[in-house]
């Protein structure tokens, strides 16, 4: 196991989110029923996969779903000889997350878990060196808040700055008021990488693409990131209180934000409800994955579009690479460089204009190759001072 001293040490286990309980113990649900459930992973019978989640669980309609996909789709270009157990510990403790997955390893061939919750599942695989698990969203920590690397653990991160990027871009292009926003859950690297990588996007296309937008932000719900830093922002608190999210929305509303990027979990939905009910004041940029269909008001639609983290396509890869032997543990970021971000152009399922689109399939090529390097949490550049700029 090798030993990096992670930058942000604040990231503890012990710490523990306020996010809002779904039940007060962990459930299970089978699914996809296979032929046989094999020992041993990537045999010809088929594999036990367990997805654990929290506190939310696999029908979210964004993080967690989109990993669930990434499993049922595998299983499925497999004939489904591999089943599917979805575990969720609705807590949202770190402590209990790594406990729950404690609890059923015995049980799975691979375990995929969801979220920084799982970092401490560190220990959990290294006395189980036969499982293969997948973590997603996290680097593994031991008990000191150390980043370690673990061989049978394939951790993935995402450089959700770039998302936040193209986010940026379309706002500050589309916006009417010349005000835009971004909502936040909790000023975890991620979200942070999100709100950075959104205001260097505004910035960018107001220096270079002819825009002209503000980014506002609401000083009483400025965000502290793991370091302590105030990173400003507007961020709720947590990822699953509508009722803040929804205040938080309005209040940006009645500024004159017209385009909110919005990346809360379930916080955000109080956010689309207040976008919602603004008669048209203003629209919502989804996060993760495609939220056009949580956009529906009536007739009408109050999404943009949506930026993507790809979870599901990159999940699917490790389990393949687990069936045909290539699977190898350790800690990986990824970028648009492996399609890993990005945005939704398809038709009918955003409602930017044919330029914003076409200005964005011009920027991802200079995302891609690293000559547009937006800021994030920790890469030591600023939404106002970023490679590329």
């Amino acid at each position: 196991m090798k030993f990096k001293k992670l930058i942000a040490l604040g990231l503890s286990l012990g710490m523990t989110l306020s996010l809002a309980a779904c039940s007060s113990g962990q459930t299970t649900q089978s699914t996809s029923p296979s032929s046989s459930g094999g020992e041993g992973g990537g045999d010809a019978q088929g594999m036990k996969i367990a997805i654990v989640t929290s506190p939310n669980t696999v029908d979210d309609g964004s993080f967690n779903e989109n990993n669930y996909d990434g499993i049922v789709s595998f299983i499925e270009s497999r004939g489904n000889i591999d089943t599917v157990t979805p575990v969720q510990e609705p807590t949202g403790d770190p402590s209990a997350a790594a406990q729950t997955v404690a609890d059923i390893v015995a049980d799975y061939d691979v375990l995929v878990c969801t979220g920084f919750q799982f970092a401490g599942i560190a220990t959990v695989a290294e006395e189980n060196p036969e499982k293969k698990f997948i973590l997603v969203d996290s680097f593994p920590s031991d008990a000191e808040g150390n980043e370690v690397e673990v061989e049978n653990v394939y951790a993935m991160q995402f450089a959700e700055q770039e998302s936040g990027f193209f986010a940026g871009v379309a706002a500050a292009l589309e916006t009417k008021t010349g005000k835009v926003a971004v909502v936040n859950g909790v000023a975890y690297p991620s979200n942070v990488n999100y709100q950075y990588g959104f205001e260097s996007g505004v910035n960018y296309a107001s220096k270079n693409l002819g825009a002209t937008a503000e980014v506002v932000e609401l000083p009483s719900y400025a965000g502290t990131d793991v370091t302590g830093a105030n990173v400003g922002g507007n961020y709720s608190g947590n990822f699953s209180d509508e009722a803040t999210g929804k205040v938080i929305g309005n209040a940006l509303i009645q500024q004159g934000v017209d385009v909110i990027f919005v990346a809360a979990g379930a916080s955000g939905n109080g956010v689309f409800t207040a976008a919602k009910e603004s008669n048209g004041a203003a629209m919502v940029i989804g996060c993760d994955v495609d939220q056009y269909d949580d956009g529906a008001n009536g007739d009408s639609n109050i999404i943009l579009t949506s930026v993507l983290k790809n979870m599901a396509v990159n999940v699917e890869r490790q389990l393949n690479a687990i069936v045909d032997g290539s699977f190898k543990g350790g800690n990986y970021t990824l970028y648009a460089d492996t399609d890993s971000t990005g945005y939704v152009s398809e038709e009918g399922r955003q409602q930017m204009s044919a330029d914003t689109i076409s200005m964005l399939d011009e920027l991802y090529p200079k995302v891609k190759d690293g000559t547009i390097k937006p800021a994030s949490n920790f890469n030591g550049y600023t939404p106002d001072d970023f490679p590329g700029l």
